[in-house]
């Protein structure tokens, strides 16, 4: 397994050793031990799965204290751009964008710590796993507007497909106004 450091604290892409032959193809997705060399210690007590066409834009999502969730994330199949933001309280990259394509050719993942929102767009219709490290929790449920013009993600869709809820979200500067996010 391959490991790429990001620049955000705790944000880790992971691209796992594939093996291929005349049968197909086979790889550890989540092996406990090998993470834990790596220094990640996380139970992941829910599991998710969704599917979306192509062009759809979900997020940018987040789950309040103390129910914030770590998430695992990857692409079982087709193309996503998987898009996250530092929510984390005193982060030297707090505000701040990252975005990262995950894909079903290269198997790579990417390890969200808790405090970040995230979404991503699916560039083809493409079917998206994660891992939580807290189960969902309604009333903790958060996000920030996908098309946030501070935010000024660069969305890869033409004609983004994206839920009436993740309309309505609110924008980056009203969670720090409202106090639901905090710089310090």
């Amino acid at each position: 397994m391959q490991i790429k450091q990001t620049g955000f604290d705790g944000l880790i892409e992971l691209t796992p050793t594939v093996y291929n032959d005349s049968r197909g193809w086979f790889f550890e997705f989540y092996k406990e031990s090998t993470l834990k060399q790596f220094g990640i210690n996380m139970d992941f007590p829910q599991e998710n799965i969704s599917f979306s066409k192509k062009d759809v834009v979900r997020g940018l999502h987040f789950q309040l204290p103390p129910f914030a969730q770590a998430k695992l994330a990857t692409v079982i199949s087709g193309s996503v751009l998987d898009v996250v933001v530092d929510l984390r309280n005193g982060s030297k990259t707090f505000g701040e964008v990252y975005i990262c394509p995950l894909d079903s050719v290269r198997r790579n993942m990417l390890l969200v710590p808790e405090g970040f929102a995230h979404g991503f767009a699916a560039l083809e219709d493409s079917i998206f796993f994660y891992k939580c490290s807290n189960e969902f929790h309604k009333a903790s449920e958060s996000g920030i507007l996908w098309n946030d013009p501070q935010l000024n993600i660069k969305w890869p869709v033409t004609t983004p497909i994206v839920s009436e809820k993740d309309e309505l979200l609110p924008t980056f500067q009203e969670l720090l106004r409202n106090s639901v996010i905090s710089r310090n």
